[in-house]
């Protein structure tokens, strides 16, 4: 007769399995990514378009990797809310930072 820790560990060991093949899955997903990330570097369209390209493909490959490697999908609400906060934040002040020591900015003062 099976007790309750061994049913509880062969439960566990069950559901981190089906984990296992969904993060192969989505790794697999990134290299393909990644793969046309570099395909359409050399791609004959204008820069904006390409620019504008790379940029969603980077967004979803980083939404893939917090929700999934880094746990955001099972964890609890209030830490999603606590790391979007953080990340907010951070870009603000790296778009500051930028805008304050822009090219305009760091240029002599005429004499």
């Amino acid at each position: 007769m099976n007790s309750p820790a061994t049913t509880a560990v062969a439960h566990d060991h069950g559901h981190d399995e089906s984990k296992f093949h969904i993060y192969v899955q989505i790794a697999m997903l990134l290299a393909v990514i990644t793969g046309v990330e570099i395909i359409a570097i050399y791609l004959p369209f204008a820069k904006w378009m390409i620019v504008t390209g790379l940029v969603v493909l980077s967004t979803v490959k980083f939404m893939f990797v917090i929700f999934y490697f880094m746990h955001l999908r099972w964890d609890k609400p209030f830490c999603t809310i606590l790391f979007f906060i953080g990340l907010v934040l951070a870009g603000g002040t790296m778009w500051a930072l930028l805008q304050l020591f822009a090219v305009e900015a760091s240029l002599p003062l005429p004499t």
